[in-house]
């Protein structure tokens, strides 16, 4: 019995150790993170957060008012993915290569960027008008603190976002 147990034992550890010949240790991922920090702000956060930021809220003018939620499901699936976008740029911003000095500071706001940017799909997703406004304020709150703390030099003149979502216009 006990020359039963000693082969499963060894059987046991022979197929937590992997095929014969290959490596415990798999490749580190290779990251490019040499795409300049205002120019990953400009073409990848600004426009997501702003996509997002412009299908909530009112937009009270001498003309009077204009509700900005989107009026069909694509407008809907606009604002869930934006939010999507941001949260994922958040996890981006982490990246061995890309954060800024003191990096627990850095990353700290990039993870509260994160989380702040899946409140904000959670809502789009639940169709819910008040609660894409509310998370969108509490990103912005959070996009604002990072800002403060870290200025992104030089800044580049921003390029007209694209309609999106499709059923609210650009701002003028």
């Amino acid at each position: 019995m006990k020359r039963i147990s000693a082969v499963v034992g060894l059987l046991a550890l022979a197929a937590c150790s992997g095929p014969q010949g290959a490596s415990n240790s798999a490749a580190a991922p290779k990251f490019d993170t040499s795409l300049p920090m205002n120019e990953f702000m400009l073409h990848v956060v600004d426009p997501a957060s702003q996509a997002y930021w412009r299908g909530s809220g009112i937009e009270v003018t001498m003309a009077g008012e204009r509700d900005l939620s989107p009026k069909d499901e694509a407008g809907w699936e606009a604002l869930v993915t934006a939010a999507a976008t941001v949260a994922e740029a958040g996890n981006a911003l982490q990246l061995p290569g890309r954060a800024r000095a003191p990096e627990a500071d850095w990353n700290r706001m990039a993870q509260d960027m994160t989380a702040r940017a899946l409140e904000a799909r959670t809502a789009a997703d639940a169709r819910d008008k008040q609660a894409v406004f509310d998370t969108g304020g509490r990103l912005y709150e959070t996009c604002i603190a990072c800002h403060a703390k870290f200025v992104i030099e030089p800044p580049m003149t921003p390029k007209p976002l694209p309609v999106f979502p499709a059923d609210v216009p650009a701002p003028k």
